[in-house]
């Protein structure tokens, strides 16, 4: 509703809404958000050491994700939110991390931005290239079509982060499970290291 004064159009209070999704507390707070749980026994194809991931409590939360999806998947032009809560921990020497995926259609982008802790954004090309980025809050990181991703937490807290990716983007999480990433991060004599996983074999 509008009202005009003086050649000058008004909005009314009638059209101020309250925001539907409020960020408080490191929370999301609002309505119809989804909420899933990743527990270790979910992350059995992931890590590297499985003498040591058939050693732990598979009841292990590992990490947890609140989104909102204002549209309905595989709309052309919307957009997705989610905040990711990683658990500190490791699996023998590697860290707690997110499955890591690809999109279903490759070319979609996403954006992360780091709200606490400390972790490391792995980065995939479809060539089986890796490389790490070190996240802190703050820290936005940019990440390109056609790369798998995923998070892992290098710090003694929560690493929490937002992203926003498109809502026809889809997740593409087989490959990853079936082959991995090209390199694997580790903990060495105290900190983070990228090593080789002569495991994969993307192509």
């Amino acid at each position: 509703m509008t009202e005009t004064h003086f050649n000058k159009t008004y909005t009314t209070m009638n059209d101020i809404a309250e925001p539907e999704l409020i960020f408080k507390d490191q929370k999301l707070v609002g309505n119809n958000i989804d909420k899933i749980t990743r527990q270790l026994k979910d992350l059995g194809d992931i890590f590297s050491d499985k003498e040591a991931y058939a050693a732990m409590d598979g009841n292990t939360v590992v990490y947890k994700v609140e989104s909102s999806f204002p549209v309905a998947h595989n709309t052309e032009g919307g957009l997705f939110y989610g905040i990711t809560y990683l658990y500190p921990g490791k699996v023998g020497d590697e860290y707690f991390m997110t499955k890591g995926h690809f999109h279903s259609i490759r070319n979609r982008a996403e954006y992360y931005c780091t709200l606490e802790g400390e972790g490391m954004l792995l980065l995939m090309d479809e060539d089986g290239n890796t490389r790490a980025e070190k996240m802190l809050p703050g820290s936005i990181h940019y990440i390109p079509g056609n790369t798998a991703h995923r998070t892992a937490n290098v710090g003694d807290t929560i690493l929490s982060f937002s992203a926003f990716w498109p809502a026809d983007a889809g997740h593409d999480y087989a490959i990853i499970s079936e082959h991995g990433f090209s390199k694997i991060l580790v903990e060495q004599n105290g900190l983070p290291v990228l090593m080789n996983n002569s495991s994969v074999k993307l192509k």
